[in-house]
């Protein structure tokens, strides 16, 4: 560039189509020498990197501009990222991204702790760039990681390997949010089993790793009354069941009997509400082995197998007590620390069982000052909330940054509002979205959506949340600082 180019000129665009055909021309050259001068026409198209007091230069730039980001700030209390992975095989980069790149709702984190006088810079993680990855993330004292779920695998990635790196991170004394300690444990079944005592919780919440201890287990509890089972690796509600005995023969203690291989259940699976029935035997090798000869014929969309792998790999089975109240609906409780934001109601459509997204529920929002919910609210957050990380074995880490806790009805009818029970069905902090900001992902019938899609007004809340993320960020930064 002459000396003459202005400071503000972008990098010269070279399409897609471009590249291919001079890739085309240049046959008789070496894969080696194709691959480099492929990767510098790549390179033309790469905006630069994300400004800010770190410097980044050395990984690959994915993002097209940074749309709505802040200026950092000149002199940071503290120094962050916010680490993102755009998957290169599916379209718009993931389910989740914004046309630029950028995960559709990172820009409200990023500008919540940038309005807390901290930086935070906006980067990708690209597997093939690992170690140079991480030793950038060595030069910042939070990070932020907003992965969905599946997406470093889906781009070619190892989850494993990406966890075990940001582990080390954190052991540096680093900031994660959330560590992946803390999303593995969190969004473990087997954390309801862990806040069984508490307020929160049901004392009759099992948790199984092996064949033999779920196949007896199950039979007990089955025979006392229905119950609910969740794998531990599903979400949207595939492989939790809802679980009757078709005869309703319960026995009125438990213990009294076990259930037989033969005596039929009728089963609810909560990802669709599709009803189906099957022996105990036949749910039982489903659980374990899958679809084979000995567990029938199954329509649910799920493959079984669900202690495969062992507890290391997350094999594990949670049998809980089935709450019949949970057809009035379940809260989601949306959380920023340890501050309530929003409470969403979930009401399962009619003759349902479950109020997973696409089942026809229905949504009713309310403020996080709710007096229907006033109760629930003050005890969760007195008494049960100080005591979750350390009774999930994250005594050392603060709560998540943005997270959410769901709470089904395990009260009689006719309880008096004040001495209802509600209890945990689900803790969520992998990188839960702001439904606020869902204008600016892009689908099929919005390719191009980006961040000034989002109404002024849903940018307004999304930009709330964020606020209250930085003085949350802040406040956890100074006292580790301490």
């Amino acid at each position: 560039m002459g000396s003459g180019a202005s400071a503000e000129m972008k990098p010269a665009q070279v399409s897609e189509a471009s590249v291919e055909d001079l890739a085309a021309a240049l046959g008789g050259l070496s894969a080696e020498e194709r691959k480099k001068i492929q990767d510098a026409l790549a390179a033309l198209n790469q905006g630069p990197p994300c400004p800010g007091p770190v410097d980044c230069s050395s990984l690959s730039v994915v993002a097209k501009d940074y749309n709505g980001l802040l200026p950092q700030p000149a002199e940071p209390k503290f120094k962050g990222a916010l680490c993102q992975i755009y998957v290169r095989g599916q379209p718009y980069g993931g389910s989740d991204k914004s046309s630029n790149g950028h995960r559709y709702d990172s820009i409200p984190f990023a500008n919540g702790m940038i309005g807390a006088g901290m930086s935070c810079q906006l980067i990708h993680y690209v597997q093939e760039e690992h170690d140079k990855f991480f030793e950038v993330c060595k030069n910042f004292d939070f990070i932020i990681v907003r992965c969905n779920p599946g997406q470093i695998k889906a781009d070619g990635g190892d989850q494993g390997k990406f966890d075990t790196s940001m582990k080390l991170i954190r052991k540096a004394g680093i900031q994660v949010w959330p560590s992946p300690d803390v999303m593995e444990k969190m969004g473990a079944k087997d954390a309801l089993c862990k806040v069984a005592t508490m307020n929160i919780g049901l004392e009759d919440t099992l948790a199984y790793y092996s064949e033999e201890d779920f196949a007896t287990g199950f039979k007990k509890t089955m025979a006392f009354q229905p119950r609910v089972i969740k794998q531990n690796r599903g979400s949207s509600g595939e492989g939790i069941w809802i679980i009757k005995l078709k005869a309703g023969n319960y026995c009125a203690t438990f213990g009294e009997r076990s259930c037989e291989g033969d005596e039929v259940l009728t089963l609810f699976e909560a990802n669709d509400n599709h009803e189906e029935e099957h022996t105990v035997a036949e749910f039982i090798e489903f659980c374990v082995n899958g679809r084979n000869d000995k567990s029938g014929t199954w329509t649910s969309k799920g493959v079984g197998k669900y202690l495969e792998g062992g507890k290391d790999a997350g094999g594990q089975i949670v049998d809980q007590r089935f709450c019949p109240r949970i057809v009035e609906g379940e809260l989601r409780y949306n959380q920023i620390g340890d501050a309530v934001v929003g409470i969403i109601h979930k009401k399962p459509k009619e003759g349902g069982i479950s109020a997973v997204g696409g089942t026809g529920s229905i949504y009713t929002y309310y403020e996080a000052d709710e007096p229907k919910f006033a109760s629930l609210t003050e005890n969760f957050l007195k008494t049960d909330l100080p005591l979750i990380m350390p009774a999930l074995g994250l005594a050392e880490e603060p709560v998540p940054l943005w997270w959410t806790t769901d709470f089904i009805l395990a009260s009689p009818e006719g309880t008096a509002t004040a001495d209802e029970k509600w209890i945990v069905g689900e803790f969520n902090c992998s990188c839960v979205g702001i439904s606020k900001c869902l204008a600016a992902y892009c689908k099929d019938d919005s390719p191009n959506a980006t961040y000034d899609d989002i109404s002024a007004e849903d940018k307004a809340e999304a930009n709330k949340y964020g606020t209250l993320m930085g003085t949350k960020a802040l406040g956890i930064m100074e006292a580790c600082k301490k």
